[in-house]
């Protein structure tokens, strides 16, 4: 796409969250002000879409080097950029029942997560390469949406969102109203294939 199609496109979100803008920019100078405070609020917007694009290309082992060539940038500016800001969220708390699944990626999170859901963990969070999960007495499944497509078949249909949108995913649970399956006392039954 060449930026001047972007622009375009931009442009005319920017315009379609406000219409009452475009009207006042031939007669009223205040509109000029909330033109800049929307087009800042876009930035913002676009400026954290990018960090989860960042994170899901991490998440789908791109490395840091590849990631800076798509920016533009070398690697060591991009993972200084752009590396703090997908981090690591915080540890899960300490009474067993939460925990983190790591390290996923964007081809293994759905299997990991929904054998984990079998056993009555659910998403409650989710970063680079992790998923943040709490055990509960039933089982889950867990699915993700693309965050392009419209999710309200998803929430009509009982599924929960999890946390907020992960460019280019939105990720969602429901419970199955089935029984936990009992946990094996060995290994780390969760992350197994």
């Amino acid at each position: 796409m060449s930026d001047v199609a972007l622009t375009q496109l931009l442009s005319d979100a920017i315009a379609k969250a406000d219409p009452e803008i475009d009207p006042g920019l031939d007669h009223d100078p205040a509109a000029y002000l909330a033109l800049v405070r929307l087009t800042s609020q876009a930035r913002e917007s676009v400026d954290e879409l990018l960090i989860s694009a960042i994170a899901a290309a991490r998440s789908a082992g791109h490395s840091w080097d590849t990631v800076g060539a798509a920016l533009g940038m070398s690697r060591q500016a991009a993972q200084q950029r752009f590396g703090k800001r997908i981090g690591d969220a915080p540890d899960p708390d300490p009474d067993g029942r939460t925990r983190r699944l790591t390290p996923l990626t964007a081809f293994n999170e759905m299997r990991i997560l929904n054998r984990a859901g079998s056993y009555g963990w659910h998403s409650v969070g989710f970063g680079t390469l992790f998923h943040t999960v709490r055990k509960s007495d039933e089982q889950w499944e867990h699915t993700r949406a693309s965050a392009l497509a419209s999710r309200e078949k998803l929430e009509a249909d009982g599924w929960q969102k999890v946390g907020t949108l992960w460019f280019p995913w939105a990720y969602f649970k429901r419970p199955l109203g089935i029984p936990a399956l009992p946990e094996p006392v060995s290994g780390d039954y969760l992350m197994e294939p």
